[in-house]
């Protein structure tokens, strides 16, 4: 299974058997409204299929999702939400409430998609032509799902079958622009009591890895023009600074945790062979499963940044783009959600399908899981060594208890930021995944607005693990970079 998020350590080990309170004598008088909520969000499969296809087509990268938001808040308000948009800073961002009181129960909703990813829905590499975007990490999908829980819950609230408030909050530029950390730092989670999420992936499972804590960070090189042939001795190349640095930096990761991701791209290097170029730019990620040693790792980068620089007679600035923590996961929470999604179950493929499946598993030059894994639920359990990703999920998950799950959106084995990733997410492969999320992260919401103390044991795992230092985002006090991807 594809790991869209993970920390690095060295062991995996399985969850105990125990049961939470919640699963001791879960009150039958909630089956009749989990079963009420499984058809009614079944019933709209081919509305959320056009939200969802309308988002994958739109195709916005972070910060640009004006369509893709305004399209999912239309949805929120003519079902009787108070959407209160652009929030924190950010014109793409909302939350949209109901109901009222106690407990506060939020969903997270994203819609970015990633640049160089555009792709048709068929299983042989197709770009579409004149898109550069696509949706990649299965973001169109992300959100429409979590508008489908709360539409949902509101209409089991507004039936009085629930009681509480239920917060839909539009999470812009999850793909490096951090957009939850500004939510976060505004306090829009103030209040909250859970927060649920999900995320598309290629297998089914209870989110229990944890995620990189991350910096992503722009080094801007200065230097002077000058025609490279006919005076080169009067030039200054800012792009001899960009590749001093990145010289630096490789030989640097001989020395830092074998934990660490450190990955870069050239995103300005010059416009022409026969000029000097005055002005380059290089976008780096800088990555580890504890913040304390990103920030130290961080600060060597820019040194070796400025060490390029005099060493090429340029001069260079930085600007940190996002920054994002570690995902604190939430054992209570989890096996809640897991008896939820194992009751939905997992994806079944029409023979169609599974042909396309079979089409695409042979783009891939590594060894795949069989198509049958669609269909299967992954125990709980927690994997300590199981890949690299970060999300700014973190953030909220050090703010208020947090849990989230994986939903199979993509043909077993495809990795996200794939063009394989963005094919099945224009197909039913890809809405089948969306349903088993909506399913599961309503009946989750179902079972907390009616267990207090579910919430409170929930409450009380938080606070054990959560730090004891007051929340300070990475990223510092800067305003949401609403250009990172221009």
């Amino acid at each position: 299974m594809n790991k869209t998020i993970a920390c690095c350590c060295c062991f995996v080990f399985l969850m105990s058997t125990h049961k939470s309170v919640a699963q001791k004598d879960r009150p039958a008088i909630l089956e009749p409204i989990k079963l009420q909520a499984i058809n009614d969000i079944q019933s709209k499969y081919e509305e959320y299929k056009k939200t969802a296809l309308q988002i994958w087509n739109f195709a916005e990268v972070g910060y640009k999702e004006v369509n893709s938001s305004a399209l999912l808040q239309s949805i929120l308000k003519d079902n009787g939400f108070k959407v209160e948009a652009g929030v924190a800073d950010m014109p793409t961002a909302f939350v949209a409430t109901y109901g009222s009181g106690k407990p506060v129960i939020g969903v997270l909703a994203e819609f970015d998609a990633l640049p160089g990813l555009s792709q048709e829905a068929v299983p042989e590499k197709s770009p579409i032509a004149n898109k550069s975007a696509g949706h990649g990490c299965g973001h169109h999908l992300f959100g429409t799902a979590t508008i489908a829980t709360g539409v949902e819950i509101k209409k089991l609230m507004e039936q009085g079958k629930l009681k509480g408030t239920i917060k839909v909050y539009g999470c812009p530029a999850e793909e490096g622009g951090s957009g939850k950390v500004y939510m976060v730092r505004a306090g829009l989670f103030d209040g909250v009591d859970v927060a649920i999420h999900w995320h598309p992936a290629d297998g089914n499972g209870v989110t229990m890895t944890s995620a990189l804590s991350n910096i992503s960070v722009k080094f801007r090189f200065h230097g002077m023009a000058a025609h490279a042939a006919g005076a080169p001795e009067k030039g200054r190349s800012a792009l001899d600074g960009v590749e001093a640095m990145d010289y630096m930096v490789n030989m640097m990761r001989e020395h830092v945790p074998q934990e660490t991701r450190i990955h870069y791209v050239i995103t300005n290097g010059g416009k022409a062979p026969n000029v000097v170029p005055d002005f380059a730019e290089v976008y780096y990620y800088v990555r580890h499963p504890k913040r304390e040693w990103v920030t130290s790792i961080f600060d060597r980068v820019v040194k070796a940044s400025e060490g390029a620089a005099l060493g090429t007679g340029t001069t260079v600035d930085h600007e940190i783009i996002g920054g994002t923590y570690d995902l604190l996961l939430n054992r209570t929470l989890a096996e809640v959600m897991q008896e939820n999604l194992e009751k939905i179950g997992g994806v079944e493929y029409t023979d169609a399908e599974k042909q396309f499946a079979a089409k695409l598993q042979t783009s891939f030059d590594f060894k795949v899981p069989g198509i049958e894994s669609a269909a299967q639920v992954r125990p709980l359990k927690v994997e300590m060594d199981a890949g690299g990703g970060s999300t700014d999920v973190g953030d909220v998950s050090y703010t208020v208890p947090t849990v989230g799950m994986r939903a199979a959106t993509w043909v077993p084995g495809t990795p996200a930021h794939s063009w394989q990733a963005t094919a099945c997410g224009g197909t039913d492969i890809g809405i089948k995944g969306l349903m088993v999320a909506a399913k599961t992260m309503t009946l989750t919401a179902i079972d907390l607005y009616n267990d207090a103390q579910l919430i409170a044991k929930a409450k009380e795992e938080f606070l054990k693990a959560k730090d004891p230092v007051p929340y300070k985002a990475l990223l510092g006090d800067r305003q949401p970079a609403l250009n990172y991807r221009d």
